[in-house]
């Protein structure tokens, strides 16, 4: 049986840009902090695996010295816990109203994915109340419900791009790697779900298009929609031929074949 796992955030909605960041500027606004991060810097922050550790990325002597924080790592890292608690309402708050747009094709395919009986999960670094409202508003409330496991947060010691959370989601799902399919929107996550020996497809984003994604099986620009939205392919490693969105038959032909396959049919000035 087939098992797909996706990430969060740049997978089932475009939440990045609209959602995160200024989420995270308007925290450090009502805090007080000196900083705001652009969408370029923004972009550099997402290297680093989960909300609370860019935070912390921010703890230079100098910015400690100007926020008036504490000398102590421990003090500071509650204050992070406060902000990133704060952070995680706002965005929550923003997905409840409809500000953040589910990725195009998310829906349908997981709609069908869950009628052909097929096993699903999440697996993403962002915090659980953050995932549970994406989730929710990309496929609805029953939708959502089907899910076979949600893995978020701090559920793991150490975050994308190692490979724990995938592998957690193979102990806890029971299922043999090789039916599984990993959907991922960047080199981190791609790298993450690599580890654990799984098959990934990419649907890259604008902060991640220019990503090394030689790894992946499939590399698209979306899922794509029928009549509208059509999902383009950047880089195919695999046995699927898509057409102008992707279906249920190609995320199965993307397990097919040897994972270690060289790469073919790299379209010119691709950098997948």
């Amino acid at each position: 049986m087939t098992t797909l796992v996706f990430d969060c955030d740049g997978v089932l909605a475009d939440t990045e840009r609209f959602g995160h960041l200024p989420a995270f500027n308007q925290t450090f606004e009502e805090f007080g902090l000196p900083v705001r991060w652009s969408e370029q810097e923004y972009g550099e922050r997402l290297l680093i695996g989960g909300g609370k550790e860019r935070m912390a990325s921010l703890l230079t002597a100098d910015f400690v010295r100007s926020a008036g924080l504490p000398e102590g790592r421990e003090a500071q890292l509650q204050h992070v816990a406060r902000w990133h608690q704060r952070k995680t309402a706002i965005y929550t708050e923003m997905v409840e109203q409809g500000k953040l747009p589910p990725r195009p094709g998310i829906a349908r395919i997981i709609g069908q994915a869950q009628d052909a009986g097929w096993t699903l999960a999440v697996a993403s670094t962002s915090a659980e109340a953050s995932v549970h409202a994406i989730l929710t508003y990309a496929v609805g409330p029953t939708r959502a419900a089907l899910f076979d496991l949600v893995l978020a947060g701090d559920c793991v010691a150490h975050k994308k791009p190692a490979p724990d959370i995938y592998l957690l989601a193979l102990e806890r799902l029971q299922v043999a790697s090789a039916d599984v399919l990993v959907i991922e929107d960047s080199r981190n996550g791609l790298l993450a779900a690599d580890g654990a020996g799984l098959r990934c497809l990419v649907t890259v984003n604008g902060y991640t298009d220019q990503q090394d994604f030689t790894e992946a099986t499939l590399v698209v620009s979306s899922l794509g929609e029928p009549g509208g939205g059509r999902a383009r392919v950047i880089a195919n490693r695999g046995q699927a031929h898509p057409g102008e969105y992707i279906t249920l038959a190609d995320l199965e032909a993307c397990l097919s074949g040897d994972r270690r396959r060289a790469p073919i049919a790299l379209p010119e000035g691709s950098r997948a």
